[in-house]
């Protein structure tokens, strides 16, 4: 059942926001695949779990905020709450992100979900698709900050490097100082199971708002992430290349408030960051070479935080890939990649 049949004064609200939306950016809406099933309090931020073996059992992952029953909840590609695959009982889970081929031993290797925990200062982390809890409870991060306000975990993204396998989670917060502002962490695995250290701090906060979005481009080397009333900033997610920042791009493009960062990624290294334009309800395309801006699109979504993307066929539904997005009605909205027309006008 959709939104707009379960709630209409909600659904007038939605319609409403949507046309303001519309007017504010002069955008046709390009309309979604379809939208997922409800969760129970506040949906974030999504990834996009990719089943190698069947790519039609394709699992999107999606956060649901409150700081009782929070929940990562797991989506068919009908998007449907698979509940086997979805966890509860999380206190206030933030950002979530997927990783591949982690090596868990010599003979073993896993792929990887996790996401913060934010009001319990930490980070969680399972295997996919099995959702076996690999940290015995959760990994606390911020650690050596006093001010407790500076340890609340949002944002977060692995970076795995191609060269070595080494595989780490880079973790903004809700409150920081303007240098670094961001941790990184390796994972460790060993006979113990698996722990994180500490590998560096970086990353310029201008102190306008916070940061909480961060996706990184693994073949190209690269962290993005948005310093939400400023601009995108990009560094190396190689530990060892430094910590300079590389470019501050993109405030130009935005009304306010720079959110979730999907990379859709080709094999010819060519392809597209695509950006939430949260208050403006519409999403900034920028060239993932060159960071040049390309378009912006409508897709009629609300007030969106998170996003993700995968650029392979998946199914029948999305032969060019799926763009996952949350809007502000407890939901997710699938759009088959090709519908958003990509290609520079």
């Amino acid at each position: 059942m959709t939104y707009l049949k379960e709630n209409s004064f909600y659904s007038f609200i939605f319609l409403f926001l949507v046309i303001a939306g519309c007017k504010q950016n002069n955008l046709p809406v390009i309309a979604p695949a379809l939208r997922t099933e409800k969760t129970p309090n506040d949906t974030d931020d999504p990834a996009i779990w990719i089943n190698k073996s069947n790519t039609e059992e394709s699992i999107v992952f999606g956060t649901d905020k409150d700081e009782i029953n929070g929940g990562i909840y797991a989506f068919d590609l009908n998007g449907k709450i698979i509940k086997e695959k979805s966890l509860t009982g999380i206190s206030y889970p933030n950002n979530v992100d997927v990783a591949y081929d982690f090596k868990l031993n010599d003979s073993t290797t896993i792929d990887l979900l996790a996401f913060t925990e934010r009001e319990k200062y930490q980070i969680r982390l399972f295997s996919v698709p099995n959702m076996e809890m690999l940290d015995k409870g959760g990994f606390e991060v911020f650690e050596d900050e006093s001010e407790i306000t500076n340890r609340r975990p949002m944002g977060i993204a692995f970076y795995k490097d191609l060269t070595t396998s080494e595989t780490y989670v880079i973790v903004s917060r809700k409150e920081g100082a303007l240098k670094n502002y961001l941790y990184q962490y390796q994972l460790i695995s060993d006979s113990l199971g698996i722990s994180i250290k500490l590998v560096r701090k970086f990353g310029e906060f201008s102190g306008k708002k916070e940061i909480e979005a961060i996706a990184v481009d693994n073949e190209l080397g690269f962290v993005y992430y948005s310093d939400e009333d400023h601009c995108i900033r990009k560094y190396y997610a190689d530990p060892k290349k430094g910590d300079e920042e590389l470019s501050c791009f993109g405030a130009d493009y935005f009304k306010r408030d720079i959110e979730g960062i999907a990379i859709a990624k080709y094999e010819d290294n060519s392809g597209f960051l695509i950006v939430s334009n949260q208050q403006s309800h519409s999403f900034c395309v920028f060239d993932r070479i060159t960071n040049n801006f390309m378009k912006e699109i409508n897709l009629g979504t609300v007030e969106t935080d998170g996003c993700d993307v995968a650029t392979i066929p998946l199914g029948s539904e999305f032969p060019k890939g799926l763009f996952v997005s949350m809007t502000d009605s407890k939901e997710f909205l699938f759009h088959s990649l090709g519908s958003l027309n990509l290609e520079v006008d």
